[in-house]
C-alpha cells in the first residue's frame, strides 16, 4: 500500500489521527510508532487543537505491533522501554484523547486505547492481551489500573483476545459502545462536548486526575513492567521460538492459528 501510515485531519478544534495500515489490520511498525509521536507532538503546540481522537482505517482499530519487526532479545529492554516511552506521550499529553474503536484492538493496540484520557468502541469491537499465548510480554501495563487486578489477571494470564465490546464497556475498559456506523459520529460529539472546555482548565484537569495514578505509582509500576518483560523476553519460551518457527516458515497466519489451537477444547 502506498500513501501515509498516519492519516491527518482537522474538524474544528478536534484534531482526527487515523492508523492507516489497513492491509496489516494497523498493525504498529516503527514507521507508524514515529509518525504518530511526531503528530502528537505537533498537536501539544498548535494552540488550535483542543481535543485528538485517535482511530484506524479498515477494518480494525488496532492488532497491536508488527511482529515482524521483533526485537533480538538482548535489545528487548530497550525496544520495550521506547515503546512505552511513546505511549506515556499519549497519557501526558495536554490535550484530551478519545480512542475510537472498531474491529480488533488487541496487544498494542489495546495499549494504545487504554492510554487514551476516554475510549468509544463500535459493538463489534474486540479486546484483548494475548502476548502470553506466544511467550512473549505486554508493552504497558495499564489494564489492572483501569478494571482492577483480579480481573486483569485473568485477561492477560489466559491471554483471551475476544473480549466483546458490551463486556468491555461493564468492566470499566471503554466508556460507550454504539453500533458500528455510530462510532465515528458518536466520537465526534464527544470531542466537540470537550472542545468547548477551556484549553487551559482541560490541561490541568487531565493533569489532576492523572495524578492520582501517578502518586499511587502508575508510572514506576509501568517501567518496572517493562523490566520484567525484557526478562521474559530474553527467556525465549520453547512457545516463542515455535511460534516464530512456524510464522517463518508458513507464514503469520498460521502461527497465530497454532497459538490459538493450543488454548482451544
Amino acid at each position: 500500500m502506498s500513501g501515509p501510515v498516519l492519516l491527518v485531519e482537522d474538524s474544528g478544534p478536534i484534531r482526527r489521527l487515523t492508523l492507516n495500515r489497513p492491509e496489516k489490520l494497523n498493525a504498529l511498525d516503527s514507521a507508524m510508532v514515529g509518525a504518530l509521536s511526531e503528530a502528537l507532538g505537533i498537536a501539544a503546540d498548535d494552540v488550535t487543537v483542543r481535543v485528538i481522537v485517535i482511530a484506524g482505517t479498515g477494518r480494525s482499530f488496532c492488532v497491536g505491533y508488527d511482529l515482524s519487526e521483533e526485537l533480538a532479545p538482548e535489545n528487548a529492554l530497550d525496544g520495550l522501554t521506547n515503546s512505552l516511552d511513546r505511549l506515556l506521550e499519549v497519557f501526558d499529553h495536554p490535550r484530551p484523547i478519545i480512542a475510537q474503536v472498531h474491529g480488533h484492538c488487541l496487544a498494542g493496540g489495546c495499549d494504545l486505547m487504554m492510554m487514551c484520557d476516554l475510549a468509544v468502541a463500535s459493538d463489534d469491537a474486540v479486546f484483548g492481551q494475548p502476548e502470553i499465548r506466544f511467550g512473549s510480554t505486554v508493552v504497558a501495563q495499564v489494564m489492572p489500573w483501569l478494571i482492577g487486578a483480579r480481573r486483569a489477571k485473568e485477561l492477560i494470564m489466559t491471554g483471551h483476545d475476544r473480549l466483546d465490546a458490551v463486556e468491555a464497556h461493564r468492566i470499566g475498559l471503554v466508556n460507550r459502545v454504539v453500533p458500528r456506523q455510530d462510532v465515528e459520529s458518536e466520537t465526534m460529539r464527544l470531542a466537540r462536548e470537550l472542545a468547548v472546555v477551556d484549553p487551559a482548565v482541560m490541561t490541568l484537569t487531565k493533569r489532576a486526575i492523572n495524578r492520582s495514578w501517578e502518586v499511587a505509582g502508575f508510572r514506576q509500576a509501568l517501567i518496572e513492567g517493562v523490566e520484567l518483560g525484557a526478562e521474559i523476553e530474553a527467556a525465549r519460551a520453547p512457545e516463542r521460538e515455535e511460534f516464530d518457527r512456524i510464522a517463518a516458515s508458513e507464514g503469520l497466519k498460521a502461527a497465530i492459528r497454532w497459538r490459538d489451537q493450543r488454548f482451544e477444547g
